[in-house]
């Protein structure tokens, strides 16, 4: 919920400033990845758009699944989903295995997204009722088999983890659409589910009625929960986001220290929070190569719960299963 190593406003901000004092003719594809990114982490989606748009111009031919995946996302967090939706569809067609397949997911969500708005409903959560929810879009979108799903299941959140890692971690829609595919994992993982659902409880406060729905969902996910509580649930996710804005508000404190030190921000971030040898990304920039293995791990590491939960899930099942077997109930 937003506690993994991440950049601060301050950090964007010199980057742009970096990467534009280099003179037009000696900036790089990369570069421009690097400035466009920037914008949108600082909600300047416009400048984003334009930035890529003046890449494409420059450099027609080279860097250009970046040019498409980005310039999707920043037209889909500017509100032309539409529109979005064409260069994330060319993005898939250059690599659709890109970023764990990030884009395939993001393009359905997309489509999920305009289906419920086109369906009448306009504000959040998108879905209350199990049968319209994103599980549910995707098992019948892509017609999904019972044997296929849980497997498929996995991909799809894997997908929506790299959308939130890489975009907005604190976007209610991304939250939601994880808890929906949560849910379908059995009922250890609803705990998760139910965690997913009550920082969208918060996160979409303020609009009218969607704190209380993401609520009753948490609520439905907990349904089957006897070792603990949703107060309870509520009471330790609560603990563990004040932690993630804790290490996050002291690495906004050095990004601010270090810009007006005039540091090199890639170095600087680099040598503190990460030790292995530097690489680059064209949504990071300059990264530990440690930071990019984080990147995954933490994604991974959450599948790695769920599988286990199912695991857990199967056992109980199993075990239900041969006690029925010794004692069946009597007629």
């Amino acid at each position: 919920m937003g506690d993994f190593v991440r950049h601060s406003d301050a950090y964007y901000r010199w980057r742009i400033e970096n990467r534009l004092a280099k003179p037009v003719d000696e900036r790089t594809p990369m570069d421009y990845d690097d400035i466009a990114v920037a914008y949108d982490k600082l909600g300047q989606q416009d400048k984003a758009i334009e930035t890529i748009y003046e890449k494409i111009r420059r450099f027609s031919s080279e860097s250009v699944y970046e040019s498409e995946a980005n310039l999707g996302t920043f037209l889909i967090h500017a509100g032309h989903l539409e529109e979005g939706l064409v260069h994330i569809d060319k993005a898939i067609e250059i690599n659709s295995d890109a970023h764990f397949g990030r884009e395939i997911y993001q393009k359905l969500l997309v489509e999920y997204l305009l289906q419920q708005r086109a369906a009448g409903n306009q504000g959040l959560p998108l879905a209350t009722d199990d049968k319209q929810n994103f599980a549910t879009f995707l098992a019948e979108h892509l017609d999904w088999s019972v044997t296929s799903r849980p497997e498929e299941t996995q991909k799809a959140i894997t997908g929506i983890l790299g959308m939130m890692r890489f975009g907005h971690y604190d976007s209610p829609i991304l939250l939601e659409a994880l808890g929906d595919l949560l849910m379908t994992q059995g009922r250890d993982a609803n705990m998760l589910a139910a965690q997913a659902y009550l920082r969208a409880t918060i996160l979409a406060s303020d609009q009218e009625g969607a704190a209380a729905a993401y609520y009753a969902k948490a609520e439905k996910a907990m349904e089957l929960q006897h070792n603990t509580t949703l107060q309870k649930l509520q009471k330790d996710l609560s603990v563990a986001v004040k932690q993630a804005d804790k290490k996050f508000a002291q690495i906004e404190a050095d990004e601010i220290a270090w810009s007006a030190a005039d540091e090199d921000l890639d170095q600087k971030f680099a040598s503190k929070y990460y030790e292995q040898p530097l690489l680059r990304t064209a949504t990071l920039g300059i990264v530990g190569f440690s930071q990019w293995l984080a990147n995954y791990a933490w994604m991974f590491g959450i599948i790695a719960v769920i599988l286990v939960c199912i695991w857990g899930l199967y056992r109980w099942l199993k075990a239900d299963l041969a006690e029925a077997a010794v004692n069946p109930p009597k007629a």
